[in-house]
């Protein structure tokens, strides 16, 4: 039988919205905390008004949690949440700097107050600086970060990324920073406030974009289809479709030459060696394409693989979700829904040999845990109907 998951007996408040913050504590709950997601009673963001339930939005941002309604704005909300937090391990909230503030949970507050617990804080362009208060959407921070300058071609311009990468790596950082600060509690006692920002995660994984800069002085432009220090390294059109062929190597060059059969290609000298060919990139590229047309893209995976060269199909979405090696991988997961009858999810892209993630609870319908959770915390289901009748929950 496999062993509790990692974060087995972590319990998480999370008071977030939108995508950053729930991506944030959805990997929490991936791995076996306990999260609680504290909502407004008046509803979700995105939910479907004529289907009459949650969003895809919400759906992919929410597995694994149970959810509270509670209204930190009513009176006696405030002090209910305070009631409750000492029995949690950590918080997160995505809110605007100073609206914690506002409420009247400033973190260094609830970190003094509470010294074991783990704050976790998500915004825009984080808790300092010149441009703290400035909404923070995913969009924004992709094109201030420098990440949609190195995106597209020189044709299109600056594109942005076909998913929200900024929101999702806020989340991911977050998560990371909030085990980083439970594994620094295990030693010292004592939580702290992390906190990140999209900003901050779209710049944080710039690598070699930023260190092109670093090293030439100047700014590198869109990296287009192609990368930008080795050909052939990209994505190239066959009869039916694209994929991406990775020959940076010298020897997988040679073997990619005879296999498209041009070995005439050997002695040209625009393509004798690296640097040649990333300079005659867009004429390789047109001679390679127009031997790739010959034939499928499933048969150049397969006769390119078989030789060593790093090949793979662009697969769109539909695609991916019947690959055998993703469902093979369990990329794919199925769970039972009151409102969708199945859901449909993302599996674990980390897999824990001795104390595996589990995806084995739905997003929670809106408040359907709320009077679970706080019998949980020690209320009475008297208090409880109190604060029913007073719309603090």
């Amino acid at each position: 039988m496999d062993a509790a998951p990692p974060l087995a007996g972590v319990r998480v408040l999370d008071l977030t919205r939108y995508l950053a913050g729930p991506f944030c504590t959805m990997l929490l709950a991936d791995y076996g905390a306990d999260v609680v997601k504290v909502e407004s009673r008046e509803g979700r963001e995105f939910r479907l008004p004529d289907a009459g339930r949650d969003s895809y939005f919400f759906l992919s941002a929410n597995r694994g949690k149970r959810s509270l309604t509670l209204d930190l704005r009513a009176p006696g909300g405030r002090d209910l949440l305070l009631r409750i937090l000492p029995r949690f391990d950590v918080l997160v909230e995505n809110f605007r700097p100073r609206v914690m503030e506002q409420l009247g949970l400033a973190p260094e507050m609830l970190t003094e107050h509470f010294p074991r617990l783990v704050y976790c804080g998500i915004s825009g362009f984080g808790p300092d600086g010149p441009y703290r208060d400035r909404p923070g959407f995913d969009q924004i921070a992709q094109g201030m970060s420098g990440f949609m300058s190195l995106t597209g071609t020189s044709e299109s311009g600056p594109t942005r990324a076909g998913i929200a990468i900024g929101d999702l790596l806020g989340g991911i950082f977050g998560a990371h920073g909030v085990q980083l600060a439970l594994l620094a509690r295990a030693r010292t006692g004592r939580g702290q406030i992390v906190n990140t920002s999209l900003l901050e995660a779209m710049i944080g994984v710039l690598s070699w974009g930023a260190g092109m800069y670093f090293e030439s002085g100047t700014a590198p432009g869109p990296a287009g289809q192609h990368h930008p220090l080795a050909s052939p390294y990209g994505r190239f059109q066959a009869r039916d479709g694209h994929l991406n062929i990775a020959a940076a190597k010298p020897e997988m060059w040679k073997r990619l030459a005879r296999a498209l059969g041009r070995v005439d290609w050997l002695s040209d000298e625009r393509f004798a060696d690296p640097l040649a060919r990333v300079r005659y990139r867009a004429a390789l590229t047109a001679e390679m394409e127009a031997a790739l047309g010959k034939a499928d893209v499933a048969d150049w995976v397969e006769r390119l693989n078989a030789i060593g060269i790093p090949t793979g199909p662009v697969l769109n979405v539909e695609q991916v979700f019947s690959d055998p090696h993703v469902l093979a991988r369990e990329m794919l997961v199925e769970l039972s829904h009151p409102e969708l009858g199945t859901f449909k999810t993302t599996g674990l892209p980390i897999k824990l040999a001795a104390t595996p993630g589990r995806i084995e609870r739905r997003p929670p319908l809106l408040g359907e845990h709320t009077e679970e959770v706080l019998l949980d915390c020690g209320l009475t289901r008297d208090a409880i109907a109190e604060l029913r009748a007073n719309a603090v929950i």
